[in-house]
This record gives structure tokens, sequence and C-alpha cells, in this order.
């Protein structure tokens, strides 16, 4: 029996163009730096302010700041005479996104992460543990960026949504931190190992390592359960989540766009899948 390689993957004509014009766009150190300063400002940044961090004519930084936002690295909007722009949070993921697919390294990473806070204990929900789980979750909605509800879900719909052994509650000195929890996406048996995770922490205790505690038993758990796929949707504005999962070796699948309103307003979010590691 005679065995051949199997053929590369081709990259679809339409996702290299883009990805073409992505690259093209940051060839061009200016702009690269200049992409950069607004991404890490945590706010929108005026022109003005952006030529003098930069050094750089308002000619010049006028001509860079078009470009990107052209190409939708950034956005951009006038307040009376000024013109200010902010980062496209869409590109913070977007871009390793088409990175990782042209380089063919889409692959999870190592699980789980480490330095776990020593304080944090973390256990199986209990019956009186709901009024702080509903609590932290209102916290969460409270955000903005944590979810598409925008009323807490009773504590019957939960539940009865919730994998009876996937619920898990984080502690600080006694008291409620955060919880996790795991949904089955079907009902129908082949996807009887496909979960989607929530995790959850309170607004006092953010910071504290609770969310690393509690990512790190869900998806242990899930692993000696038998689940083999996890899967969650982040809001792009949610960066914090976003590296959570990612250090538990969940990977970015792709951003769904302007997949649902929230307040009147469509989002996007960013979709990540985590496989069993055994």
């Amino acid at each position: 029996m005679t065995t051949t390689a199997a053929s590369p993957a081709v990259l679809p004509t339409g996702d290299a163009a883009t990805y073409a014009e992505w690259f093209a766009c940051l060839a061009e150190p200016t702009r690269v730096r200049l992409l950069h300063a607004v991404a890490t400002a945590g706010r929108s940044m005026t022109v003005g302010e952006l030529t003098d961090l930069l050094g750089i004519s308002q000619s010049t930084c006028s001509h860079h700041v078009r470009k990107l936002v052209e190409v939708g690295f950034l956005r951009q909007h006038k307040e009376g005479t000024a013109t200010h722009v902010s980062v496209n949070p869409s590109c913070c993921t977007g871009l390793p996104h088409a990175a990782d697919v042209v380089m063919g390294v889409l692959a999870p990473r190592p699980c789980c992460p480490v330095d776990l806070p020593a304080d944090v204990l973390v256990r199986p929900l209990q019956g009186a543990d709901w009024t702080a789980v509903r609590r932290i979750y209102a916290e969460g909605i409270a955000t903005g960026d944590a979810t598409f509800e925008t009323e807490v879900p009773l504590r019957r719909a939960l539940d009865a949504k919730w994998l009876p052994d996937h619920r898990w509650i984080a502690e600080i000195d006694g008291r409620v931190a955060g919880w996790a929890a795991l949904t089955a996406v079907s009902t129908r048996d082949c996807y009887a190992g496909v979960a989607e995770t929530s995790v959850y922490v309170g607004a006092d205790f953010r910071g504290r390592g609770v969310g690393k505690a509690l990512v790190h038993k869900q998806v242990n758990a899930a692993d000696d359960a038998g689940l083999w796929t996890l899967q969650t949707s982040v809001f792009p504005e949610n960066r914090a989540s976003l590296a959570l999962h990612h250090s538990a070796g969940f990977r970015t699948l792709g951003v769904r766009e302007r997949i649902a309103q929230h307040h009147g307003v469509w989002r996007d979010t960013v979709f990540l899948e985590r496989r069993a590691t055994n």
C-alpha cells in the first residue's frame, strides 16, 4: 500500500486579500507606533495628543490615522473641532487570529493558569450560595461587557440549565467571591461532551486571581469528566476575560461580527474553544 502526504491547506483568496490589506497597512513603523499608542491608552485620544506623543507633524499623524481608520484598526469621531480616535476592539483579537491562521499555528495554549492565589477556595455550589451567585451575576451585567443578559436569570432557570457536577464557587475568607458553571450546548448525544462556560467574579474581588482559580477548577473537572470541548463567547472589549481563557488553553476561533444587539447596539463577540488535554 502506498501512502501519500496530505495536501497542504490553502488559504481562501478572500481571507488572504483581507489579511494582506491589514498587514500592508502596518508595513509602516510610524503607523504601528500610532496604533500601539491608541491601543494601550485605554481611552480615546485626539490627533493633537498623538502628534505630540509621537513627535510628528499633525498632517503626518492625520494621514496615518486615516489609513488605520480605512482598514478598520481605529475608529474616529469629532468632538467640536478635535478629532478623537480609539482602537477597534475587534482588532485586538482579529489581528492575532489572522497571524495564527496565516502561520498555521492555531493550536490550544497550555493548560492551565499558574500562580493560583492561596487565599481562594474553590468548592461545589451549595443551596445557600444562590443569593450570592445572582448578586455577582448582577454585578457582571452592570459592567456592560460580561453578557447579553440585561436582567439576572431566575434561580430555577439557572438550576435547570447548568450541568449539576460543574457548578463551582470561589470563597475568600468565607465570602462568595465568584462562580463558574457549564451549560450543555445541545441535547443531541453526539454533542454530549461539549459545554459552554461561564465565569463571574464579584466586584469586590476582581484582580485577586479568583477567575484563575475558578477556570483552573472548571477545565480540569471537565477533563476528568470526559468533556472534550469547552466553548465560550466573550465581548472583544472584555480583554481580561479573553486573557483568562487563553491561559486555560482556549484558542480564538474567530470574531462573530454584529452577532446580537445589546441595549439597542450591535455587538461583536470573540468565539473561543478548548479541546480536552486527554
